[in-house]
């Protein structure tokens, strides 16, 4: 099969080549699935679960891309709730090779079915995001109806979903970033917009919930706009600096095959959007990688057709 691989953690997108691997091997409860779709993080070159495996061996050559969507080509032993030729999606495992290439092998665990009114496109680009501001804002922060909360980077990735879930829950969403995101923030439904280089968000009123995806000063002053009682919850670094009378914490998202399923119904009854700016072919996914190539919206990986 083709695949995306990376052979050296130093060289970044450029170390990235479409190469001939051999066919993934199915482990005790996993699935292949033949991918029709991939999204990736660019930041993911950076983690050092790319470069090895869950004991700490080396990896490489690794296959980048950790979102997939597709169709169930072979189960391993033990494997149960998915059928062979079965729609599919869902994150793939850190530490093991990724959705960039014509197959892939996932732990069955991870996937969720993908109803059939739903493309593999916008698939692609739902799991990480989708769960990620889930558990963010419901699992740890506990967003409930009638609080407020600020979510940075609220037109990226993450953001924008968090935006549409917190919105929908009832709370009052103010959102942040730069000048150029305000109306997409604002469309997304938040009730406020925030510029992170031009206004005093630093000064805005508190908040139940601050829900940050940036880091470093955004992350460490944004606590004293948590009121008492509150949450700060980010997934860019453990926070160092935490609100004087609230909770401050850092999370890493985890494979939920229901929420996965509640996620795909809400794309598919129109109440969630997902913002794509871009669809390339598997043979361009690693100029897609490049820090000059970010676009609005997330760049997909079409690898194969419906």
């Amino acid at each position: 099969m083709q695949a995306i691989t990376a052979q050296d953690g130093d060289a970044g997108a450029a170390g990235l080549t479409l190469t001939d691997l051999p066919y993934p091997h199915a482990a005790e409860n996993d699935v292949i699935v033949r991918v029709h779709a991939a999204g990736f993080t660019r930041g993911e070159l950076d983690w050092p679960a790319t470069w090895t495996d869950r004991a700490g061996r080396d990896r490489t050559p690794s296959v980048p891309g950790h979102e997939v969507s597709g169709v169930v080509a072979q189960l391993g032993y033990g494997t149960t709730g998915l059928t062979v030729g079965q729609r599919v999606f869902g994150p793939t495992d850190w530490a093991r090779n990724g959705s960039l290439a014509e197959y892939v092998a996932v732990e069955a665990r991870n996937l969720a079915p993908l109803p059939a009114d739903i493309d593999h496109t916008s698939a692609a680009a739902l799991p990480i995001s989708g769960l990620t501001a889930w558990q963010g804002l419901f699992d740890h922060a506990r967003i409930t109806t009638g609080q407020s909360i600020l979510i940075h980077g609220a037109a990226g990735s993450v953001g924008s979903i968090a935006v549409q879930l917190a919105r929908e829950a009832g709370a009052h969403v103010t959102g942040t970033g730069r000048a150029i995101d305000r109306n997409t923030v604002l469309a997304l439904g938040a009730h406020a917009f925030l510029d992170l280089a031009t206004d005093p968000w630093q000064q805005a009123e508190q908040v139940d919930v601050v829900f940050d995806v940036i880091g470093g000063d955004i992350l460490d002053q944004s606590a004293a706009l948590v009121r008492a009682g509150g949450t700060l919850v980010t997934i860019a670094a453990p926070p160092t600096v935490h609100p004087e009378q609230g909770r401050a914490l850092f999370f890493v998202v985890e494979p939920d095959r229901a929420r996965l399923a509640d996620l795909a119904e809400r794309l598919r009854d129109g109440r969630l959007d997902v913002r794509i700016g871009a669809v390339r072919p598997l043979s361009e996914a690693a100029i897609a990688f490049a820090p000059e190539r970010r676009i609005a919206g997330r760049t997909i990986i079409r690898v194969a057709e419906e």
